[in-house]
């Protein structure tokens, strides 16, 4: 590749990127069906004609925005890894959602809102990838109650994710961030009670030092 052309393949995929994260963003605040491709453009400061040569219809942008979804909960799980202890991990997944308790009360689950208004379409294919997110956050959550060495960890996944999506649900619905904040120090409680069997221990791992909750969830949990 030519010198003269790197500055071109550049800026395309900057431009690219604008447009995924504002399709991410966009979607969330408006849904499918209000927001068009002008304004995702606007949001991206892209011009609107710019958008066709990227993506092709606003399926495509919607896809866009699951894989930036997808994106935003592997940077926030690879965050937390770095803590040793898998209930940390966890309890920095509670906190991460509490963090966003204002965008939450405002506009739901940037993942469950969108699940739901794609579940409404015929076709059914988006819906599918939507899931697949949503199946993405249970198998990690999954993983961590595993490495415990608790019974049913699918299960525990299920009610963990079950109840941010209903506290993001009420949040919204009531306008009300307190809320999320409320059933978030709810879960946390409901995660140090859960008694990890005698003799097991957490995995081990030497302790890093940046390895604390705040720290870790905090650094992805609005990106």
């Amino acid at each position: 590749m030519t010198d003269s052309v790197k500055p071109r393949v550049r800026a395309a995929a900057d431009k690219r990127r604008r447009l995924t994260a504002a399709a991410a963003r966009v979607l969330h605040e408006q849904g499918v069906e209000r927001t068009t491709l002008a304004d995702i453009a606007r949001a991206a400061d892209v011009p609107v004609g710019n958008v066709y040569y990227y993506f092709k219809t606003k399926d495509d942008l919607v896809l866009a925005a699951l894989a930036e979804h997808g994106a935003h909960l592997d940077r926030l799980t690879g965050g937390l890894e770095r803590l040793p202890d898998p209930r940390d991990r966890l309890k920095g997944l509670v906190e991460a959602w509490v963090g966003q308790r204002e965008t939450a009360a405002r506009y739901g689950c940037p993942t469950g809102t969108l699940a739901a208004e794609l579940d409404k379409r015929a076709d059914g294919t988006l819906d599918a990838e939507a899931g697949a997110v949503m199946r993405r956050l249970l198998e990690w959550a999954a993983g961590q109650f595993r490495a415990l060495g608790l019974a049913d960890p699918d299960g525990l996944a299920l009610t963990l994710v079950s109840a941010y999506q209903g506290m993001s649900l009420l949040a919204n619905a009531l306008r009300e961030p307190d809320v999320m904040a409320r059933e978030g120090a709810r879960l946390l409680r409901w995660l140090d009670s859960l008694q990890t069997p005698a003799g097991q221990a957490a995995e081990a791992g030497p302790e890093p030092r940046s390895a604390t909750r705040a720290e870790s969830a905090a650094g992805d949990a609005a990106g």
